[in-house]
């Protein structure tokens, strides 16, 4: 945006100072003014060595007034200059961390983000402005480079179905003789495996933006809903479904928080005991927050590798063996809900085995005339 030339912030500070050193000395003099009128007479008699009057009458503010003149323009002059040095100073002063963070700020516009001002110094409106600003790029520092994994990752997994396909094409155009029944097969699934990762991908990009309308959900319906839904696929890995829980209120998107609390379902069966897993699905709500927990039995988990289960692209079969490896973004796709919600995702390893992964949203505000739950 184009703007109007202005005085620097310095220039402005230093004619402040000196204006009100200005004033302040004008005051000054002023008061002294007055107060001598207010105790020295306005003509006195002349008296002669002999202590008698002349006769003459002397004006004697007249002549005071000539001889108090000049020296307060004098003065005056003095604290112009004084105030005009001495403002420029203090306010250079005052002004170095502005200078500081302005070129940390081209710094981070030219595409480095890396840089930090790490101002020193007692804790003042400069150091918090500074502190605020080096939390800020550490966080789009960290944000870009996720982005950047994320989107290097999403290249990667795309191009594999591609290459499969063109690899299948390859050979039955090589031989026409081929069972085309067994290639169409095979590119179904190839084809139907690059379709959910595109349609996960989106459904990232949709919640990272936020571009949603928030409306009043009960992830107790939810949690039952997805547990419904996901009955058969239990079954056919002989996991046991248990849900529980009271009305648990919240606001945000009915289709992100389904997709939410289905994507939480389907990892805790799919990375569950074969043949005699057990998944809780919980629904509850403490002070401030609506709380969905899914935890599930399974193999044994260390804390350092559950920290990176949310990050994209990390299957299930790089820690339990299943016979679904996903797409890789399930619990990413929770994790980037939960915080387009203005939440929190816990992921706990139990000690018994499996893993206990906890969302909180902010609980609905109390309404007389609340709608009905979706």
């Amino acid at each position: 945006m184009d703007r109007t030339p202005g005085l620097s912030v310095r220039l402005k500070l230093t004619l402040s100072y000196a204006g009100f050193l200005m004033l302040a000395g004008a005051l000054l003099l002023a008061a002294v003014w007055i107060f001598l009128l207010r105790y020295v007479p306005d003509r006195a008699m002349l008296i002669n060595p002999d202590d008698r009057p002349t006769g003459g009458v002397f004006p004697i503010r007249s002549a005071l007034l000539e001889v108090f003149a000049p020296r307060a323009a004098v003065v005056m002059a003095f604290l112009l200059v004084f105030g005009l040095v001495g403002g420029w100073i203090l306010a250079g002063r005052m002004l170095a961390p502005l200078t500081r963070i302005k070129d940390a700020t081209r710094t981070a516009a030219g595409g480095s983000l890396s840089h930090r001002i790490r101002l020193r110094g007692r804790n003042d409106e400069f150091r918090e402005l500074a502190d605020a600003f080096d939390a800020m790029l550490a966080r789009l520092e960290a944000h870009v480079a996720e982005q950047r994994r994320f989107a290097a990752n999403a290249s990667h997994e795309l191009r594999t179905p591609l290459a499969v396909s063109k690899s299948l094409l390859d050979v039955a155009r090589a031989d026409p003789h081929h069972d085309t029944g067994e290639l169409v097969e095979r590119l179904h699934v190839v084809n139907s495996r690059a379709i959910d990762l595109t349609e996960a991908l989106l459904l990232v990009g949709r919640a990272e933006q936020r571009s949603f309308t928030r409306e009043h959900v009960d992830l107790s319906l939810m949690a039952e809903e997805a547990a419904e839904t996901l009955l058969p696929l239990a079954e056919k890995h002989g996991v046991t479904l248990e849900t529980r829980g009271d009305i648990t209120a919240t606001t945000g998107s009915p289709a992100l928080l389904q997709q939410l609390t289905t994507n939480l379902v389907h990892n805790a069966i799919v990375h569950n005991l074969p043949g005699q897993g057990t998944v809780w699905i919980t629904t509850g709500v403490r002070p401030g927050v609506a709380v969905l927990t899914v935890e599930n039995t399974g193999e044994q988990l260390t804390p350092a590798l559950v920290s990176t289960l949310t990050e994209p692209f990390r299957r299930g079969t790089e820690r339990v063996r299943t016979d679904h490896a996903g797409v890789g973004l399930g619990l990413a796709i929770v994790k980037t809900i939960t915080h387009a919600h203005d939440g929190t995702l816990t992921l706990t390893p139990r000690s018994a085995g499996g893993i206990r992964i906890t969302v909180e949203l902010p609980v609905m505000p109390a309404e007389t005339d609340a709608p009905a739950f979706r």
